[in-house]
């Protein structure tokens, strides 16, 4: 019994030290991707100035501009990070926490960029790291998956089928017909791409860490077809989305990208873990509402970093429209009037206008006789 508690506790230990490590890996991911954002924009404004043909519209000048591959690399760091924290922490807590990289990605912009980060970004910086850390605490356990057979067997549930099939139609859908047609002028269309793929990407990403666990622990997976699948699907699901977003990020503004994917992205792994993973069924009510409300309030806070990015507002200017709101009204007699007062001064002058409008007519009437009497 000694022996068996001890295996516990040594099981809890190394549980938590995994949570841990993966949790630093997720917060560097988020930095690196965050500053890739900066990079590559820069790099595709500079080809923008140059004249070349754009990626929106096509092109791929873009791989000859060393700005773009220093966003690319730092891209990869961080998704070589992220995908590592998979493989140590559950996705739940993993993926929310690239709302860092959009805070990194607003700070890096307001300095680099000529992007103010005005008293909205800041409050909505603060409500991203609030959401993180929430959502840090109530992270969910997921269902313990020990070997790439087993992994197999969650594959190939009914729930993960149909949500895979449902994926991929929508991507096909969007990329032949939508896409062609209203990707110039729509944000959704791009960003829906990279999304739903995400969803499956963060899945192969989970599977080969599995993979690389078991050829530590020095079991053979090389031969294992399964390892191969997931990473020719890993290929295919990143270089489609480096494709749509470069061209998502070179027609609409840096600002309006990274919150819509952020969003959208997140709410797809977190669905796709639900039904791959079970991590919600293990969870107390106490945690879901945790991380919910987490989630949620990254959602918020990475609004108000973006919807009023134009707006200049500051501490300053709102102390000085709060004194202005404060100005004492209209004074009757040397003291100011009361809203009752007021009220009772509008109506009476209202009664009063009424009158002379009514007397007008008489008014004029009797001046016009008395010019014609003195004529």
């Amino acid at each position: 019994s000694t022996n068996n508690s001890s295996s516990v506790t040594m099981g809890q230990d190394r549980g938590k030290y995994d949570f841990y490590i993966g949790l630093g890996l997720a917060i560097s991911s988020s930095i690196f991707i965050g500053g890739s954002f900066l990079l590559k924009k820069k790099g595709l404004l500079r080809l923008a100035r140059k004249g070349q043909c754009r990626a929106g519209q096509g092109g791929h000048a873009y791989l000859k501009e060393w700005l773009w591959w220093a966003g690319l690399l730092s891209m990869a760091a961080g998704e070589g990070a992220n995908f590592a924290a998979y493989a140590f922490a559950p996705a739940t807590l993993v993926t929310p926490l690239g709302a860092l990289s959009v805070l990194v990605s607003a700070v890096l912009s307001s300095y680099f960029l000529t992007e103010r980060l005005n008293l909205h970004g800041k409050l909505g910086c603060l409500l991203s790291i609030l959401g993180s850390t929430t959502m840090v605490i109530h992270a969910p356990q997921e269902e313990e998956i020990n070997s790439l057979d087993h992994m197999a067997r969650k594959l190939v549930q009914p729930g993960f089928l149909v949500f895979a099939t449902f994926v991929i139609i929508v991507a096909l859908i969007f990329i032949l017909v939508v896409g062609p047609r209203h990707g110039q002028t729509n944000i959704m269309v791009y960003i829906t791409i990279c999304s739903v793929i995400g969803a499956l990407s963060v899945s192969c990403v989970k599977g080969l860490g599995i993979a690389i666990k078991e050829a530590i622990a020095g079991r053979s997976v090389v031969g294992n077809p399964l390892a191969w699948v997931l990473l020719l699907g890993l290929v295919a699901c990143v270089s489609t989305q480096i494709n749509y977003l470069n061209k998502a990020l070179d027609i609409f503004n840096t600002s309006l990208v990274t919150p819509i994917y952020y969003v959208f992205f997140t709410t797809s792994v977190l669905s796709c873990s639900a039904i791959l993973f079970k991590e919600w069924e293990h969870m107390a009510t106490a945690d879901v509402i945790g991380t919910l409300s987490g989630f949620l309030t990254i959602i918020v806070g990475i609004f108000l970093l973006h919807a009023f990015k134009d707006l200049s507002v500051s501490l300053s200017t709102l102390a000085v429209s709060i004194r202005k709101d404060e100005r004492p009204g209209p004074a009757a007699n040397g003291v100011a009037t009361h809203g009752s007062y007021e009220l009772l001064r509008n109506d009476s002058t209202d009664m009063n206008l009424e009158e002379r409008e009514v007397g007008l007519p008489f008014d004029s009437l009797s001046r016009r006789n008395g010019d014609i009497t003195a004529s």
